[in-house]
């Protein structure tokens, strides 16, 4: 081997550190690649990003073929400096070789390789697919041995083999990948996709319309009376009850009363014809569980009922969406009729107001966790029935009682300054 110039030694010496480059960069750029983005392009007929995906389906073996391909190379460069250290200074050249051999190794075949792979994972990764597979096939007998080892020595040490997907992205991780987006969708697409993520953490009774806020047709009412409601209304569908609330008949659509109306053929008899039987709707009801009832039965409109039957509140198909996309309204900086904002800023609400519904028109972070309205969460910080004036804070927005009738707070005050200056009474 004296024989060998040593210009073809360092030749081969730069060829194998650059074989070596290849194995390190492309294990970090397969491992590095967006498993969807891959997919999508797999889905195009990308040459590389569908060897990608077959070579990842078992990323225990190709890790096995790199490791096996970069460590046989690096053994080889080894060897290689090894000699030509003591072809140049003899002895002490072995020493020499060894530290240089270090260093070289961490710049050219490690460092360098793996962190441009990292930033640009797509540009390493799908081309060397194309090596891969072929030696994926070559090598197939001996990855296969070395597997069976390898999990020969997890079961020594009690490590669980389990094949677990790892593309599956549960909810929060989905909010963190559409947080993600910033940039490269509308800010109103991705507030909208949030918000169908959080359906299923909301339910019917977080949106519901009250049952003291139902406004309705009762049948025992005096005809004129009822004439006289309809014409008022501004719903596209009517409850009818008789007697009370809790002896729902129905609903019937004020378009399908107007022409009777009109015609003058509008009596009891012809309202009981035109009411469609109701629909009940279980409380705890998930909002997606519920959107998809609302399609499967073809319903627009449903009752809340509890355990016990008794109607607590109304929902429509509208409520929900407008979970989804906003408030449906001509001026989207207007708020909901509920919130009123006074010239010094601070906003008057009606007590049965949504704590949810505060919470994204005032962009404030009112807990929703217990009560449901304004009302509710008041009382249940007070832990009792307060009187008008009276001031108390939660999570550190200062609130005023402005109104208390039958026992209910009617109308509160809320700054967003975080600061009040005088604290009649109440906890924090």
């Amino acid at each position: 081997m004296n024989e060998i110039p040593l210009y073809w030694l360092f030749i081969v010496f730069v060829a194998l550190i650059m074989m070596s480059a290849f194995f390190s960069s492309s294990e970090t750029g397969l491992m590095s690649l967006n498993r969807y983005r891959l997919k999508h392009l797999a889905g195009k007929n990308h040459g590389g990003a569908m060897r990608a995906v077959a070579l990842l389906k078992r990323p225990d073996k190709l890790i096995t073929l790199i490791l096996l391909g970069n460590n046989f190379i690096n053994v080889l460069i080894t060897q290689l400096a090894t000699y030509i250290g003591y072809r140049l200074y003899g002895e002490a050249g072995i020493a020499i070789a060894a530290g240089l051999l270090t260093l070289i190794l961490l710049l050219f075949a490690e460092v360098t390789p793996k962190t441009l792979a990292a930033a640009n994972p797509e540009k390493i990764a799908l081309p060397a697919a194309y090596v891969y597979q072929p030696l994926a096939q070559i090598f197939m007998p001996v990855v296969v041995v070395i597997n069976w080892l390898a999990k020969l020595v997890q079961k020594l040490f009690l490590i669980s083999d389990k094949n677990l997907d790892q593309d599956a992205l549960n909810s929060e991780e989905l909010r963190i990948a559409v947080h993600e987006t910033s940039g490269l969708i509308p800010d109103s697409h991705r507030d909208m996709l949030l918000s169908i993520l959080d359906l299923e953490k909301v339910t019917v009774d977080d949106i519901m319309v009250p049952r003291s806020e139902i406004i309705g047709i009762d049948l025992e009412d005096d005809w004129h009376e009822t004439l006289k409601l309809i014409t008022n209304l501004s719903y596209t569908r009517i409850p009818i009850f008789s007697g009370n609330i809790d002896n729902m008949v129905g609903t019937a659509l004020m378009r399908r009363i107007l022409p009777l109306i009109l015609n003058g053929e509008f009596n009891p008899d012809s309202l009981v014809e035109l009411t469609r039987e109701g629909y009940f709707i279980p409380e705890g009801t998930p909002l997606t569980t519920q959107l998809i009832n609302f399609r499967k039965n073809k319903r627009r409109i449903g009752f809340v009922v509890d355990e016990y039957g008794d109607i607590q509140g109304l929902v429509t198909i509208e409520d929900i969406l407008e979970e989804i996309v906003g408030e449906f309204t001509t001026d989207p900086s207007a708020l909901h009729q509920d919130f009123f904002q006074d010239v010094d800023g601070s906003f008057l609400i009606d007590g049965s107001t949504h704590v949810r519904d505060i919470n994204r028109n005032l962009e404030i972070l009112l807990p929703v966790e217990g009560p449901r309205t304004l009302n509710g969460l008041i009382l249940e910080h007070m832990e009792f029935i307060p009187e008008a004036g009276t001031s108390l804070k939660i999570n550190d927005y200062p609130i005023e009682i402005m109104q208390v009738k039958n026992n209910m707070v009617k109308t509160a005050r809320i700054s967003l300054s975080q600061e009040i200056t005088e604290m009649q009474s109440g906890p924090d």
